[in-house]
């Protein structure tokens, strides 16, 4: 027998009381007992977000939350400054040039976070700019980029938008979306949020519905203006994914049970104790600075197929992790403990990282790194 462990950054572990709660009796949308299961969802989501703004539900994937704010607030013609640091990054520039916007891409070294002054020099630069689209959390590099910074930035520009991909990091550090001036924040329900892929989640601030007003891009199905309209009446304008907001009525509760300050002192527990134990079992991290909370990206050793070493977590030990995409592909290897994880989940996964790197015949002393991360997580 071979107990599988899921330690991939999404889709991550639900809980069984969520599990549980999506398996009570389907129910109809438009039936009245719907209503008070997605008034407490909404009401719960702004409390995550830590916004007073209205928090849109998409049946899609974060994809579709990234998708439809660049459709429903840029206009064919329009100029974005896109973030580019990683797979992610990459994406908001594909996004955007499939609806006409001239993407102006901000390129960082693989590994590395924005420095917030070239966004504000860019900025300067050209004022026909709209919109700045970043990552909080790249989930392809393992780096956090300084989203409260850029919010400072963007919040003296009257006309231009800070749009976040917190698809990794809503859940897991500290987003303060109202205090920072963060206009669009978005995230899926298969990460931090404990539920399995299929929701998107989109805050959506004053300013951005200015700009929403103005755009020319066609949107049907993600009609940001349209959701709105029904979801403030506890509706949505299409078939919603009834099942997982039952689920999310019930993670919002586990969540609020636990606290904020909590949550964002586990994650960041772990996040520590995974990294010092990586490091204490000989191998080094994969970037340079910021690195997310999230998840642990690892730069494989010399002469060490990082792709073998995703590969044998899965084949020998039963641990889906991630590798590396792109460039970085047998380079790295990725680790998540975010969402629904503990300090054992971080044990183990640096238990058995040492022992497939000694199965490949790299010199590690085996419990090295276990030493360390018990040491962390057994602080206070």
């Amino acid at each position: 027998m071979l107990k599988r462990y899921l330690l991939a950054p999404g889709p991550t572990p639900v809980p069984p009381e969520v599990l549980l709660a999506m398996a009570r009796p389907m129910i109809h949308h438009r039936a009245p007992e719907f209503d008070p299961i997605f008034a407490e969802a909404r009401e719960g989501l702004k409390w995550l977000f830590q916004t007073r703004n209205d928090v849109l539900m998409l049946a899609a994937s974060g994809t579709g939350g990234m998708e439809g704010s660049v459709s429903n607030f840029l206009s064919p013609g329009d100029k974005a400054l896109c973030i580019n640091g990683g797979k992610f990054g990459e994406r908001w520039g594909k996004i955007c040039k499939t609806f006409g916007v001239q993407a102006i891409e901000l390129k960082v070294e693989w590994g590395h976070a924005i420095n917030p002054q070239l966004v504000k020099d860019a900025l300067k630069k050209d004022p026909a700019i709209k919109a700045v689209y970043v990552q909080a959390s790249e989930t392809s590099t393992g780096v956090s980029h300084d989203v409260k910074a850029l919010g400072e930035i963007v919040k003296a520009h009257d006309q231009v938008i800070l749009v976040v991909d917190a698809i990794t990091a809503l859940g897991v550090f500290d987003i303060k979306t109202d205090a920072w001036g963060l206009d669009v924040v978005i995230t899926g329900s298969q990460k931090a949020l404990m539920l399995p892929p299929g929701l998107a989640f989109v805050s959506v601030s004053d300013k951005a519905w200015a700009l929403a007003d103005k755009a020319k891009n066609a949107a049907f199905y993600f009609n940001f203006k349209k959701e709105r309209e029904n979801q403030v009446k506890n509706q949505t304008a299409f078939t919603p994914t009834v099942s997982l907001i039952i689920g999310l009525q019930e993670v919002i509760k586990m969540l609020k049970a636990e606290g904020l300050d909590k949550i964002f002192a586990r994650q960041g527990q772990l996040a520590q104790a995974m990294r010092e134990g990586m490091k204490a079992a000989g191998l080094a991290l994969f970037p340079k600075e910021s690195p997310s909370d999230a998840l642990t990206a690892v730069s494989a050793p010399d002469g060490v197929d990082g792709q073998a070493v995703y590969k044998n977590l899965r084949v020998q030990y039963g641990i889906t992790a991630a590798g590396g995409q792109d460039h970085l592909k047998g380079k790295i290897f990725r680790l998540s403990h975010m969402g629904y994880a503990d300090r054992f989940d971080v044990i183990t996964a640096v238990a058995a990282t040492e022992m497939v790197l000694k199965g490949l015949g790299h010199p590690v002393k085996l419990g090295s790194g276990v030493a360390k991360a018990q040491e962390i997580l057994m602080a206070k």
